[in-house]
């Protein structure tokens, strides 16, 4: 399992958390269950970590990793935005630390087959609870040339926008718009050659606005930011990992903002080059902490 999917900065979190025998914790995107692994690892022999994915496909694997944990792990099928409801339904009114890896595992970007890569030919999904919402694909043949360019405009930070959308609306009249080639092939011809970026592809922000709208991204964020913190015993830390501007700024204003929360730190904490070097993924990785006030 851990040749699929290196967790993001696994020690700093841990060591920010700094699990103890009996506490409760909450992996708000478990993932692979990395980060699970190591807060269990440090609070055993009763700590607790109920984890929280609306990936079936993950949630899956998790349970495989974390089966030798028993009953220390309470899996959740459901997206982090309910957290605190979800919590509340199985008795649990206050945690000890809080966990929310925004990041994708590796897993959905090399072989979910639901187009969060670009490098192959997959079906424009993006969806990561396959229960529920609009496929990127139904989102790109049916959003109107204005709100696609907004989208790619405020979730992707996309300069080309407006231009990207355009060729979108033109090349959706000829054929249906329904795998990541077909995007990619449309991006690559709409954003002039002298703009395309030199560090990433030129596709790769129209990517992750798609997976941000379908997903509502922000809006649950916003949620679990805001219930998160309210959950934390005192002196509890709520982690967050994020992995782009946008997340990064809300989770920054959130913790300043939230009076019952004591910022730990001032600036993001980044990955080391030698994590940077082992998982390339990491390099955007920013992680935040925040302590409930009261200890």
């Amino acid at each position: 399992m851990q040749a699929i999917h290196q967790s993001v900065l696994l020690a700093e979190v841990v060591d920010f958390l700094a699990p103890v025998d009996g506490g409760v914790y909450v992996d708000c995107n478990l993932g692979l269950g990395g980060h699970t692994e190591g807060i269990l690892a440090q609070c055993g022999p009763s700590g607790r970590v109920i984890g929280f994915d609306w990936d079936a496909s993950a949630l899956a694997l998790a349970r495989q990793r974390l089966a030798p944990f028993g009953d220390r792990v309470h899996f959740v099928h459901q997206n982090f935005a309910s957290v605190r409801e979800s919590l509340m339904e199985i008795g649990v009114q206050g945690i000890d630390g809080l966990l929310l890896d925004l990041g994708l595992s590796s897993l959905q970007l090399d072989d979910s087959g639901r187009g969060f890569s670009f490098k192959g030919s997959e079906p424009l999904d993006m969806r990561m609870d396959e229960r529920i919402g609009l496929t990127a694909a139904e989102l790109i043949n049916r959003a109107s040339e204005d709100d696609l360019a907004d989208i790619f405009y405020y979730y992707g930070e996309e300069r080309q926008a407006r231009r990207i959308a355009a060729w979108i609306v033109e090349e959706r009249k000829k054929d249906v718009i329904a795998t990541t080639d077909q995007l990619v092939d449309i991006v690559y011809h709409a954003v002039p050659r002298r703009f395309h970026p030199k560090k990433i592809h030129v596709a790769t922000k129209v990517f992750q606005a798609l997976r941000i709208a379908v997903n509502r991204e922000l809006e649950n964020l916003k949620k679990v930011l805001e219930d998160g913190a309210a959950l934390l015993k005192p002196g509890a830390k709520f982690c967050v990992i994020s992995f782009h501007s946008l997340e990064d700024r809300m989770v920054k204003q959130a913790f300043r903002d939230n009076s019952s929360l004591r910022v730990l730190t001032a600036k993001p904490v980044l990955p080391g080059a030698e994590e940077c070097q082992r998982n390339p993924r990491a390099r955007s990785a920013k992680l935040r902490v925040a302590q409930a006030e009261g200890c």
